[in-house]
């Protein structure tokens, strides 16, 4: 698996907000592989997690930080939309990917799949 610059997001969804990429760990296990991305300020109906081509992309809406009543003294994490694009190297079980966030965590499970194993096809002389 292997990490791509951030693709175009769609105009209207992160327009004017800077794009971060967000800090990911990828743990491969015998059955799958686990992605632990750090979206801090994302709520589950701001994420879309895609998989075209073998190329898994991360995109997430994050709120501000700012809150009614409070004045804000110091911030290390910052107002932007996350996104991350990653090629697969190894087939995996697209319909029993599960994405599941709690706390500003994506936690991504991706099963892994057997790979089509190569075929001898017997040649007929005619």
């Amino acid at each position: 698996m292997t990490s791509q610059a951030a693709s175009t997001a769609p105009a209207t969804e992160m327009r004017n907000r800077p794009t971060i990429s967000p800090p990911t760990d990828i743990v491969e296990m015998q059955d799958s592989v686990l992605m632990l991305l750090d979206v801090p300020g994302a709520e589950a109906d701001g994420v879309s997690v895609t998989l075209d081509k073998n190329v898994l992309t991360i995109q997430a809406r994050a709120r501000s930080t700012g809150r009614e009543g409070y004045e804000l003294v110091h911030a290390e994490y910052r107002d932007g939309d996350y996104e991350r694009s990653f090629s697969l190297s190894e087939p995996v079980d697209q319909e029993n990917i599960s994405a599941v966030l709690e706390h500003g965590l994506l936690r991504l499970t991706l099963p892994k799949t057997r790979a089509a194993t190569p075929k001898q096809i017997p040649v007929q002389a005619e």
